[in-house]
């Protein structure tokens, strides 16, 4: 049975406010194994510097088990350069929780299936810091505070240092996140039938890399530019306004600056567009660029081959990369509404022993 860390109000929408690990009526149960899914996110989509992300139909899969011994394995995106050690950022996820819980961390095996690029600008880091979190709060049978607390993207946004790519790993879904005295995140909508269209380089790029490029102080015009354009690229989700997103998603606060460690971004932005994207940005700190696209009539699953727009600004996007000596590849996805959940556990949750936040109150499923 899967098991959704977003638990469902009676309206059908995900609640982050209402984050509570599954457990037994009564006291919390610890468990042997746990597998959880957290999604690969996009953060920026260009105009919202280190504020907004969006949760992606791309997924790591976490397996922990209590073991005799440490040990780790890696299948999968990353699995030749991430470390097998404690250093590795699902141990320090894990770790987190057993604290949160003030209890010592077990030997445990952990089994890693990746399929978000790792540092590629897709949220591997939150990625593994999420399924962390979570499993380490499945095994030791730890509660956290919910209600107005958001407390799961407390703990990960201060490993993470923001909220734009746990938010949307924690509650999947674009989310816009700030931070007053805690961290805040709130959701906003995304039209259906939205495709996202990704480049993803051969070379990697670390987050802190690509952030010590960036200018201490910014010129207010630049801010204003930013400010105004991601009132608008928000508009433009909530209303359905997709011809507002080629200029929501424009930005001076970082592109230009990561612009010269990613010679392929404008090129790559200009032959999106050129090929019926909405819009195109660099993903996160990069190097990988996402294009937003849909088709011309209807649903993406129910339209003709000749109605998408996917295929032809991904074919445009591989042709840009290669005219600037820029290998890689491209991945066609979509936004996901769902974040971190749980996929199994053992001893396996009963019916019973799942409880659902609905109509203001805890109830039995």
């Amino acid at each position: 049975m899967e098991l959704s860390g977003n638990f469902r109000k009676s309206s059908g929408s995900f609640d982050k406010d209402v984050w509570k690990v599954p457990h037994a009526v009564g006291s919390p149960r610890e468990r042997d194994s746990v597998t959880v899914r957290v999604p690969g996110t996009s953060a920026n989509l260009g105009c919202g510097f280190d504020c907004i992300g969006m949760a992606l139909d791309i997924w790591n899969e976490l397996t922990v088990e209590r073991a005799p011994r440490f040990e780790i394995l890696i299948e999968g995106e990353g699995e030749a350069v991430l470390p097998r050690d404690e250093s590795n950022l699902v141990c320090k996820g894990v770790q987190v929780a057993f604290d949160a819980a003030g209890v010592k961390v077990p030997p445990l095996r952990y089994i890693m299936k990746n399929a978000v690029p790792f540092a590629r600008g897709l949220g591997s880091s939150s990625a593994a810091i999420v399924s962390g979190i979570v499993a380490g709060l499945i095994l030791c049978g730890h509660e956290l505070p919910v209600e107005g607390e958001e407390a799961l993207l407390q703990l990960a946004a201060e490993i993470e240092g923001h909220p734009d790519n746990v938010a949307p790993a924690v509650y999947g879904g674009l989310q816009i996140g700030c931070y007053s005295e805690r961290w805040h995140t709130e959701r906003v909508r995304v039209p259906h039938g939205l495709q996202c269209i990704l480049f993803i380089p051969d070379f990697a790029s670390e987050t802190s890399s690509a952030r010590a490029i960036l200018p201490d102080k910014y010129d207010k015009k630049d801010c204003v530019f930013n400010l105004s354009r991601t009132a608008l690229l928000v508009n433009s989700f909530s209303t359905g306004n997709l011809d507002s997103l080629r200029i929501a998603c424009e930005d001076r606060m970082h592109q230009p600056y990561r612009s010269e460690s990613n010679p392929h971004l404008y090129p790559l932005i200009e032959a999106a567009h050129d090929a019926g994207a909405h819009a195109a940005f660099l993903s996160g700190a990069g190097p990988s660029v996402m294009a937003f696209a849909s088709g011309l009539k209807g649903d993406v699953f129910s339209q003709r081959q000749l109605e998408r727009t996917d295929k032809l600004v991904a074919q445009a996007m591989l042709e840009a990369a290669a005219s600037v000596g820029v290998k890689g590849r491209v991945f066609i996805t979509s936004p996901t509404e769902k974040g971190a959940h749980v996929w199994a556990a053992t001893p396996p949750f009963s019916e019973t022993s799942v409880k659902q936040y609905g109509g203001g109150s805890w109830k039995e499923l």
